[in-house]
């Protein structure tokens, strides 16, 4: 038997901090008590003790494999660089995001992401990463290549979750299609007169492509166990059309008419750790603030940046009056692996997989000190 004491703690509980010990026996929480006598293996002297964060969508990982254009590093390198960041935000469970259906402008391809997938699979296998890797499958459904290109990772048993996206100009994330030109003169260097093309070719291959596609993805998942996940819902009818499929996470809803449908609708709601510690949407939609005051927010994602996570959980318990810290720890822990069916980690509680984080927040920026999965310190 391997058993590790934590003692002189705050330990944060579903429902309440205290002042405590945590016992942890071959990778599991065994024991959770108030008081800190006794001598422990490891002294936290007076750091919070949280669940290990579970992180259910980034893209975090393209940008270690394709550092510069036309550039592509070793899979297995870009992996295990990701995963460092990933575990050393706290991260202890992450669903990294592979793209299914290709824009036009898109500088990674098909290929790149199967290789991306095949590196995910095997590092974890092989027991490189510190960090428990899954796959979330971002399904363009408006992109002519997306049905085939999901074909090939349907049946990889990393993958857990999928979201149905569609980013056509003029709707979701762009309803409005200045702040679509906004973005995209911005981010692609195209002209004006490109883009106008650009725009013209993307709605007219969306009506082509989309409601066929988000049907057939929707069913596969449906058959296979694969949570579902909805993106950018901005209108009722979005949401509705949603919960026909079998969405079950409302991934970034751009309106509070979203977002109290998906409620209404029995969706769990997620937004982007970033908006949170931004203060706001960078497309101009709603805050995650907002709706965290009105009760409308679940999950957190960390989205583009590993450590937002951490950041935006000890903002929204210090900001929103409505939300303690350990609601705001459980939309990064507790609430996103049970959402993603994951029910054995996710909390400080008797049973469940030892992944903790021992965290400093004594500034506006919390540090993370170190990281235990089941039981045994990655950072």
């Amino acid at each position: 038997m391997n058993e590790t004491v934590f003692r002189n703690g705050r330990i944060v509980l579903p429902e309440r901090v205290i002042d405590g010990a945590v016992v942890v026996r071959d990778g599991l929480i065994a024991e959770v008590g108030e008081g800190s006598g006794g001598s422990p293996d490891i002294d936290l002297e007076g750091d919070w003790l949280i669940p290990g964060l579970v992180e259910l969508h980034t893209d975090h990982l393209e940008g270690h494999y394709s550092p510069r254009p036309k550039v592509r590093w070793n899979p297995i390198a870009a992996v295990q660089a990701h995963d460092a960041q990933i575990a050393s935000s706290g991260i202890t469970t992450v669903f990294d995001a592979i793209r299914v259906g290709m824009d036009e402008d898109t500088k990674l391809g098909s290929s790149d992401m199967q290789t991306l997938g095949r590196a995910i699979c095997d590092s974890q296998a092989a027991g490189r990463l510190r960090a428990e890797h899954f796959i979330h499958l971002r399904c363009e459904v408006s992109a002519a290549d997306a049905t085939e290109s999901f074909l090939h990772f349907v049946d990889e048993p990393r993958v857990r979750l999928a979201s149905l996206m569609d980013h056509t100009p003029g709707q979701r994330q762009f309803t409005s299609l200045d702040a679509f030109r906004t973005y995209y003169l911005g981010k692609s260097g195209m002209s004006e007169p490109e883009l106008q093309a650009f725009i013209e070719r993307r709605i007219a291959q969306a009506e082509i492509h989309s409601t066929k596609q988000r049907q057939t993805i929707a069913e596969m998942c449906r058959e296979r166990g694969i949570v579902l996940a909805s993106h950018d819902d901005a209108t009722g009818a979005h949401v509705t059309e949603a919960a026909d499929m079998g969405v079950s996470l409302a991934e970034f809803p751009t309106t509070i008419e979203a977002a109290m449908a998906s409620r209404d609708a029995g969706m769990k709601i997620l937004m982007g750790a970033p908006n949170i510690v931004r203060g706001g949407s960078h497309s101009g939609n709603i805050a995650a603030r907002s709706l965290a005051e009105d009760g409308l927010l679940d999950v957190l994602s960390s989205d583009y940046l590993p450590f937002s996570l951490l950041h935006a959980a000890f903002r929204v318990a210090e900001e929103v009056d409505s939300v303690s810290l350990p609601q705001a720890v459980a939309m990064v822990s507790l609430t996103p692996a049970t959402t993603a069916g994951l029910d054995d980690r996710g909390a400080i509680l008797p049973g469940r997989r030892a992944d903790l984080v021992q965290v400093c927040a004594d500034s506006d920026v919390p540090l993370v000190r170190s990281v235990w999965r089941q039981g045994r310190r990655v950072v």
